[in-house]
């Protein structure tokens, strides 16, 4: 049995005999008889918030500006500046006006601020891209991890655009960033239920209320990382809309870790020893990451993957634990099966990690990396500016699938993939105002492991 090879066993399993052919051709035909009966789910278009650029800060800036604060000692400062030199962000990221005022102007007030002008901005804009009436609109789902007000952000659209009294809302909080493909999976659900409509998605989350002022390690990090940002998408079920939307949500998968207590507690909202507020990251996070990792990708592979690739990976894992041969790893190849790659800008170390697992190359790792540089860690939101970006460089072709996976608290791995309905031109995703229109000919950019912050040379007062 040891000289069993994986096109061995794939062989071997090619040669079943009849009845388990009729039993698998008989559940093909019933996953096909179902998947006839779900209402298809279209992106008709989406939108990326870009911030005016008074909210941008270069890192030198950002680094003088904490200190200014006086809540960091120097121990911290040193500290924060070495994670903002190996973050992977750029010298153009966004902080909102509460931020960048000294002293800093942290309250309800400025939060409301905040998220309006994104939440508004991005809805605006999506509304005149689309075309699209508020009336015909029958679902708002609306995540921000955070911060959730009282009235919902859903009330708060609702109340804005004056929608219908039997829109169904849905507000997602808590949820982390990979909350934005937990919306669109709800989004499908209800989708499934209430015909001939529209569905609007918002993806932001709220910097003012969440910047940590303290001197824990574990809370500090977020402070380099996470950016003003937000987007909204909108679905429908409708038929009529296949023609000019861009894309079709082909599967949803969703791992939730929750029952370990390493995963559950290895990004958590809490207060220091002292009472400052912040989301610490545990050490665990990367080793919690890559298991959920794997368990979504265990259920996304048979649903995307060529059966060939299928059956290789099977054999690997039966010659493996079966056998007790030794194999080398084999992982699924993805990019046989999907096209372009939208993985969450958590961070430089996360992406590094998520590039090695999945074996994917600098050019499916690109949207991922400028997204992170140019913008930063937005949360739920990253994955569509990286989506913007495949569409302002050019890379979507019709039939092409997307790919956008994200991790969240909890601790949690949410996939989506996509299919695109017709060719994005570059040159109309700029001019339809994609958050990448004034950088896109630039990029990408080299973007080195250590870039050193000199302050002294690089701070211009504002």
């Amino acid at each position: 049995m040891t000289m069993l090879s994986i096109d061995g066993v794939y062989a071997l399993l090619s040669g079943t005999h009849g009845v388990m052919a009729v039993s698998v051709a008989g559940a093909v035909a019933a996953a096909y008889v179902y998947a006839l009966s779900l209402r298809p789910v279209y992106l008709v278009d989406f939108a990326g918030y870009k911030p005016a650029p008074a909210h941008e800060l270069t890192r030198a800036r950002s680094i003088h500006h904490y200190r200014l604060t006086g809540a960091f000692n120097a121990e911290s400062m040193d500290f924060q500046k070495r994670v903002l030199e190996r973050s992977g962000l750029g010298e153009a990221t966004h902080f909102p006006a509460s931020l960048i005022r000294v002293p800093l102007d942290m309250c309800l007030r400025t939060a409301k601020e905040e998220s309006h002008t994104v939440i508004f901005g991005l809805i605006d804009d999506l509304l005149a891209k689309t075309r699209v009436r508020p009336d015909d609109i029958g679902v708002v789902i609306v995540n921000s991890s955070l911060y959730s007000p009282t009235p919902s952000f859903t009330s708060l659209v609702v109340n804005r655009y004056c929608l219908r009294d039997d829109v169904v809302t849905h507000n997602l909080s808590g949820m982390g960033c990979s909350a934005g493909v937990i919306a669109i999976d709800l989004a499908r659900h209800l989708l499934q239920v209430y015909d001939d409509t529209y569905a609007l998605v918002v993806s932001t989350e709220n910097i003012t209320l969440n910047g940590y002022l303290g001197n824990n390690r574990t809370m500090l990090v977020t402070n380099m990382l996470f950016r003003m940002g937000g987007a909204a998408v909108l679905l429908s079920n409708r038929r009529d809309q296949r023609r000019r939307a861009k894309y079709q949500l082909i599967h949803t998968v969703r791992t939730h870790h929750g029952p370990s207590d390493k995963s559950y507690a290895c990004v958590m909202q809490e207060e220091d020893e002292v009472g400052n507020l912040g989301v610490s990251l545990s050490k665990d996070l990367m080793s919690v990451a890559g298991d959920a990792l794997r368990t979504n990708i265990t259920t996304l592979g048979p649903l995307v993957l060529p059966l060939r690739e299928q059956l290789r990976f099977l054999g690997a894992v039966v010659l493996k634990r079966v056998f007790r041969t030794t194999v080398m790893s084999c992982l699924p190849d993805f990019t046989l099966a999907l096209e372009n790659f939208c993985i969450h800008a958590g961070g430089r170390g996360v992406l590094d990690e998520l590039q090695k697992s999945l074996k994917l190359g600098e050019w499916h790792m690109e949207p991922s990396r400028m997204t992170l540089c140019r913008f930063g860690n937005t949360s739920s939101s990253s994955l569509w500016y990286e989506l913007a970006y495949c569409e302002a460089k050019g890379r979507i072709k019709r039939g092409d699938r997307v790919w956008q996976i994200a991790f969240g608290s909890g601790f949690k791995c949410n996939s989506a993939v996509w299919k695109a309905l017709r060719t994005v031109e570059r040159a109309a995703a700029v001019e339809e105002g994609s958050p990448w229109a004034q950088d896109i000919d630039v990029l990408p950019v080299h973007v080195p492991k250590v870039m050193p912050i000199n302050e002294d040379a690089s701070y211009v007062p504002a």
